[in-house]
């Protein structure tokens, strides 16, 4: 249980982070950040493998370019739902997105869980 809300807490100060350096992404507060990163969890546990799985032509296609795609739905569909969390654009959500990606592999790794 401390593990899932580690990873939490990794994934809430990895959205500040990436909203912090897009000029396009606006968290109004710490709460909004955590509830950001608790849908952004569930839908990528949830929505992703779904996603994936049909389009999966189109990502050997494009050599796995189209998951970055996929990515920036997730972040435009929890920007649309979430209150306090706004995402400008899909090329701010598809960006939102490498940059979450690397702040929490060096969230993780610093924190080693």
């Amino acid at each position: 249980m401390t593990q899932l809300l580690v990873s939490w807490l990794i994934l809430t100060v990895s959205v500040l982070v990436a909203a912090y350096l897009l000029p396009g992404v606006k968290v109004s507060s710490f709460g909004s950040a955590l509830i950001a990163a608790l849908a952004i969890g569930i839908l990528n546990a949830i929505l992703r493998p779904v996603l994936v799985i049909l389009t999966l032509p189109l990502t050997v296609l494009t050599l796995g370019l189209f998951l970055l795609v996929i990515n920036a739905v997730i972040i435009l569909i929890v920007g649309s739902i979430i209150k306090g969390f706004e995402v400008r654009g899909f090329i701010t959500a598809a960006l939102f997105s490498v940059i979450l990606t690397i702040a929490h592999w060096v969230l993780r790794a610093i924190v080693h869980t």
